[in-house]
């Protein structure tokens, strides 16, 4: 059998690595697959994402507002960079998103409509994988075989985004967000099987509608996926994401709003040349009790270096 060549090899690793993009009031219901994946040491990536959704993407469910149908139009750049801690294959990724938000919505029994534009929340996440991932350069990466990788992450959500502290509709949180996951990865052949499960837990937003406190439950966030990684290296996946929990507290006064929610997902993956890759994506909600109940179309540049 003839060994891979550094070209194919490079084009399979742009294309198996993902990193999430979405509008930052979406973000506790992400699906994003191969988040664990095993890579060189020193991998570098920079992103440039689009993406619409479209639906009720409300980033307070606490607010008195109903019919809400929401159109927002994304771009996020991001960067991630590889590297060896203790051993093992650690990451370090930031996402910055910039978003354009319209729509209508029902407060108070009147109509109204309204835009935003700016900065949403941005988000840096630390990861490493502790089991079935050892940190490799290029020459050892190329002949290991992984078949089953544990790791774990953190994720911050840091308050960038635009807040207005007199209106009800907003891109950021005007809060911290910290969610600690583990995921598992597991290969037979040409498919990978994936399971991440995370809790948020939310700071509280002081100025809500100017003298307001809202707090958020923890929100218990999961993912499921299973990839086919074709001959030439494209890639197809399809997702179930579930949400639960996460309901606001207005000055201490729970809102009923917890979340329980389902979604479906898929992914499209392929190379375009030996350092860039486009990514596509699609997903909706399939079960929806409250908030969140959005499609989201999304495309994504990645360039790969070492």
């Amino acid at each position: 059998m003839s060994k891979p060549s550094h070209k194919t090899s490079t084009i399979s690793i742009i294309v198996f690595f993902s990193i999430f993009m979405m509008h930052a009031s979406a973000k506790s219901q992400e699906i994003e697959p191969r988040a664990y994946s095993n890579l060189p040491e020193g991998s570098n990536f920079a992103v440039l994402n689009y993406s619409f959704t479209n639906g009720n993407i409300i980033s307070d469910p606490a607010a008195p507002i109903k019919e809400l149908e929401l159109s927002a139009n994304n771009i996020v750049s991001g960067y991630m960079r590889t590297f060896s801690l203790f051993g093992k294959l650690a990451r370090v990724q930031l996402t910055i998103p910039y978003t354009f938000l319209s729509g209508t919505a029902k407060l108070a029994g009147k109509d109204t409509t309204g835009t935003r534009a700016g900065l949403s929340d941005s988000r840096i996440r630390f990861g490493i994988n502790f089991i079935g991932s050892p940190a490799l350069n290029m020459k050892e990466f190329l002949k290991y075989k992984d078949e089953t990788i544990v790791g774990a992450s953190v994720i911050i959500s840091m308050p960038t985004g635009q807040y207005f502290e007199d209106r009800l509709i907003n891109l950021g949180t005007n809060r911290w967000g910290f969610k600690p996951e583990i995921g598992i990865s597991r290969r037979f052949g040409n498919f990978y099987s994936e399971l991440y499960a995370g809790i948020w837990f939310y700071t509280a937003n002081t100025e809500y509608l100017k003298t307001n406190e809202v707090t958020t439950d923890p929100l218990l966030a999961a993912q499921g996926h299973l990839n086919y990684v074709f001959p030439n290296t494209m890639w197809l996946g399809v997702s179930l994401g579930y949400a639960s929990g996460g309901e606001t507290n207005v000055n201490g006064k729970p809102s009923d709003t917890k979340q329980d929610n389902w979604r479906l997902g898929a992914t499209f993956s392929s190379p375009l040349s030996r350092h860039l890759s486009v990514k596509l994506q699609y997903h909706a909600g399939a079960v929806v009790r409250r908030g969140s109940d959005f499609d989201l179309y999304s495309a994504t540049l990645q360039y790969f270096w070492l």
